[in-house]
């Protein structure tokens, strides 16, 4: 069966009762508070990365889909790579606006209607399942005028849902995702695209994480 925005997989119902329930009572295995889960704090290390997208498209608007709480555009004080001081991440990026999709955390849950020059998506994909795939990155894609930008992890989380179950329900390797995301990108020729996908595998000093680059017009 093929799922969609309309129709989606009972799985993806699911996960987002479980996703809600984390944002409203935190992690329980880690005894994490709400406050501390799904803050939306994994994308400042991916913001120099998407500003090189922003200023290679001109992009104005930004949409970041799968936004957690939105706690990494409240930063207060931003360091970019070379460790110059920024007001915030929207500063740094120096766009228009900025908007938050989060189907799991109240504030965010509506879904958009209107499209926007880039669409951002940072550690989302991997918690989302296999079968809704097809049609969630679709969607990213559909709201982008110019670029999309995702990084992935192909590797379990330490969070765990309230059922004991891995937050990471979609665990693939990097050949999986990348040809997932070029067969999406090519239903939508004209847009920019980057995917970084992390594995972790065995180096002289442990287990290490790898970024592999993914990415077109």
């Amino acid at each position: 069966m093929r799922y969609s925005r309309a129709a989606p997989s009972p799985r993806y119902a699911e996960l987002q009762r479980l996703y809600r329930d984390m944002h409203e009572r935190g992690e329980p295995f880690l005894n994490m508070p709400p406050e501390k889960t799904l803050t939306g704090l994994s994308l400042p290390p991916q913001a120099g990365r998407i500003k090189r997208l922003i200023e290679a498209t001109g992009a104005r608007t930004v949409l970041d889909y799968g936004s957690g709480k939105g706690l990494q555009y409240r930063l207060a004080d931003f360091r970019d790579a070379e460790g110059r001081r920024w007001p915030g991440i929207v500063d740094y990026w120096g766009v228009d606006y900025v908007g938050c999709y989060d189907p799991g955390f109240a504030p965010f849950s509506r879904i958009p209607t209107e499209t926007f020059d880039g669409v951002i998506s940072t550690d989302v994909l991997e918690h989302c399942p296999e079968e809704d795939m097809p049609w969630i990155l679709g969607e990213i894609f559909g709201f982008a005028r110019r670029f999309v930008f995702a990084n992935v992890a192909c590797y379990p989380a330490t969070k765990r849902l309230a059922n004991g179950e891995n937050a990471h329900c979609t665990i693939r390797p990097g050949a999986w995702w990348r040809g997932l995301f070029e067969a999406t990108a090519a239903a939508h020729p004209g847009i920019v695209w980057e995917a970084w996908i992390e594995s972790r595998v065995a180096g002289p000093e442990g287990v290490e994480v790898t970024e592999e680059r993914a990415g077109g017009t």
